[in-house]
């Protein structure tokens, strides 16, 4: 298999370097390249179009946070993925809504963190486990929309139809759409799902694009956020 090829962005040259060095042991990956700050990232990727890049928040001048969306604009096809030691669950959120396709902590252990990354490289989104209550807590203080629910085609989960309009792109979806959502919602990976519906998995994979280009959604994370805030689940 062609290696992910990745930019690791961190300012911190010591953990950047050690990071590349635990990386390059790694068959499954290829160092492209590295960065101190944003403005230096951005340039890099244009210029490298890595695979994925992993992105400390903490850096000089502009926050990882806010470098997304120009990481992405340089790098179209990148999968970002933010590196961090913040458990701030404001900068979970704002590293969702600007795009990024994982969040974990550097207190991952290394073999993890491969693992991740060619997860997400593969289409998934991670975040890490200690997050991942916060998330919820961060649903649960945001309800999704309340109207009633006109008829529709696509059958809503009970929990559902008090709290989502009856013109919700979530309608659009077709019955296995529905599904593999309610999935995604989990934290199922596309391998999981492909077991559990016994499909291929390159089948998840055609559903989970047609999924977010219905729904006008990034990635997974944000798919699954929209389905827990309307209780697809």
């Amino acid at each position: 298999m062609t290696p992910i090829r990745l930019l690791v962005v961190d300012d911190h040259n010591l953990f950047r370097r050690g990071l590349i060095a635990l990386l390059a042991q790694d068959s499954r990956f290829s160092v492209a390249g590295e960065a101190a700050d944003a403005s230096e990232a951005q340039r890099i990727a244009s210029r490298l179009q890595p695979d994925v890049i992993l992105l400390d928040n903490h850096l000089p001048g502009v926050s990882g946070i806010d470098a997304i969306g120009g990481l992405k604009a340089a790098a179209p096809q990148a999968r970002v993925v933010m590196l961090t030691v913040s458990e701030n669950e404001e900068d979970l959120a704002a590293g969702l809504r600007a795009g990024a396709d994982g969040y974990l902590l550097k207190t991952i252990d290394t073999e993890e963190l491969a693992n991740s990354i060619a997860r997400i490289w593969d289409g998934d989104s991670v975040i890490s486990p200690e997050m991942m209550g916060k998330l919820v807590g961060l649903l649960r203080a945001t309800p999704g929309q309340a109207a009633a629910v006109a008829p529709v085609e696509v059958q809503a989960p009970a929990s559902a139809r008090a709290r989502v309009a009856g013109n919700d792109p979530i309608y659009s979806l077709s019955p296995r759409e529905g599904e593999i959502l309610r999935l995604i919602a989990h934290g199922a990976s596309n391998k999981l799902i492909a077991r559990e519906l016994d499909i291929a998995e390159t089948t998840v994979k055609i559903h989970v694009q047609h999924i977010l280009r219905k729904l006008e959604l990034s990635n997974r994370v944000h798919a699954a956020v929209y389905a827990t805030e309307r209780g697809w689940t």
